[in-house]
């Protein structure tokens, strides 16, 4: 009987230059969730966000885009991934019921401090998300982070390479 030995030598690993060091990275997708405002009043009252993207993955239409978003656009992307794909969406922030009720001793859910924690959290779930591979083949997804407004009446489809 043959034994087999596991070939432990080293991958030979071209020499990294300068432009290799300090370039832009190969593949990057950057988002960021920031400067909210709150608009509207009495129950139409509501807070959107700002939602920059920056990327050179083919994939994408547009290398930099900006668009802006409310609770609800997060909850539509969410409950779209969780129909169409097949991957595991990860939970949004909660809807902060207790901070909508009256009489409250603050802005409830248009406090500073509240939409403050609302937003990492909003960056925190668009980012696993997008990260995804295969959450990135998502039309919806690309709707979401690049069209000025989202068409929910769309046919869920998959993007294709370009």
């Amino acid at each position: 009987m043959a034994e087999t030995i596991a070939d432990t030598r080293r991958l030979i690993s071209k020499p990294q230059n300068l432009n290799d060091a300090y370039g832009p990275p190969s593949n990057f997708l950057e988002i960021d969730v920031g400067n909210p405002q709150t608009v509207g009043v009495g129950r139409g009252r509501f807070t959107t966000y700002e939602i920059r993207v920056k990327t050179n993955l083919p994939i994408f239409k547009l290398k930099e885009s900006t668009v802006r978003r409310r609770y609800s656009d997060f909850e539509w992307l969410r409950n779209e991934l969780e129909r169409e794909s097949k991957i595991v969406v990860p939970p949004l922030p909660g809807k902060a019921l207790l901070r909508q009720l009256p009489f409250r001793g603050d802005d409830g859910i248009f406090d500073d401090s509240f939409i403050e924690e609302r937003k990492q959290a909003l960056e925190q779930f668009i980012n696993k998300v997008a990260g995804h591979p295969l959450a990135q083949n998502e039309r919806c997804l690309h709707m979401f982070l690049q069209d000025e407004v989202i068409d929910k009446n769309y046919t869920p489809s998959k993007i294709r390479h370009t």
